[in-house]
């Protein structure tokens, strides 16, 4: 087993019987299309509310219904994949930490990336149900507004904005940098560029691994795929504010 946050097409293939694999695109794209062979379906919508804790995060029943429903267990290693460049899968393994599940993995690239060299299926996969119980967030990830209140002026903390640059010219948060979460993703191979390539981007954005990084974006989609690419690098002080700009704004906190 890896400890990598991203693992490979070929690690997946020759690993898939002791990890499960979760597929984030739509119910229609999986049977119809076809998925990874032994890959359980859980729709980007289903793990989406308003209803939530916090932000867009699920309830926690249904959280657990739905990972039951799957056939997880609290100690598998989960590696989530999706269509998108691996955004809306990172958003299901930043869910799972949220909810205590530390196990979790991207596919490095996505299922148009995987058809090239992988075999897929149409065929069902056989899942036993399980009884899944959420834990508690996994400790130093989450902040909430008065965290990053609190960071604003913090020389060693760098506030970074994963959306595009119309919508960060148009409002953002005090003293933020501007990375727009696709320069980390190869439009070639569907997957992060080379080491050397994000770490030189982010240097350029004054994103080091000596700073402690607190990412946002609107509604903590696009800060997912950002926060695993961080820690697939290694920078040991990641952290993510679910709530965003969303419920910054509705708080009345300053927007520049």
């Amino acid at each position: 087993m890896t400890d990598e946050w991203v693992v490979s097409a070929d690690w997946l293939d020759a690993n898939r019987d002791g990890v499960r694999v979760v597929d984030v695109r739509d119910a229609w794209e999986y049977d119809g299309i076809g998925h990874l062979p032994g890959a359980v379906s859980v729709p980007f919508d289903t793990f989406r509310s308003e209803d939530g804790p916090v932000g867009t995060m699920p309830p926690r029943e249904d959280w657990e219904g739905l990972l039951s429903e799957a056939g997880v267990e609290p100690g598998d290693t989960v590696v989530a994949y999706d269509d998108t460049h691996g955004v809306f899968a990172a958003r299901f393994l930043v869910t799972a930490l949220f909810y205590g599940h530390e196990n979790v993995r991207l596919l490095d690239g996505d299922y148009s990336a995987w058809l090239r060299e992988h075999e897929t299926t149409t065929d069902a996969t056989d899942v036993a149900p399980t009884e899944y119980e959420a834990g508690d967030p996994v400790e130093g990830v989450f902040v909430d507004a008065d965290d990053v209140l609190a960071a604003l002026d913090d020389p060693d903390t760098v506030l970074v904005d994963t959306r595009d640059p119309e919508e960060f010219e148009a409002g953002h948060l005090p003293g933020a940098v501007n990375l727009d979460w696709k320069e980390l993703v190869d439009d070639e191979t569907r997957a992060l560029k080379s080491r050397g390539e994000l770490e030189e981007i982010l240097a350029g954005h004054g994103v080091t691994a000596e700073k402690r990084v607190v990412l946002y974006c609107n509604t903590a989609r696009r800060i997912s795929h950002t926060f695993v690419a961080l820690r697939h690098l290694g920078y040991p002080d990641v952290q993510f504010y679910e709530g965003s700009l969303t419920e910054w704004e509705a708080a009345g906190h300053p927007v520049e």
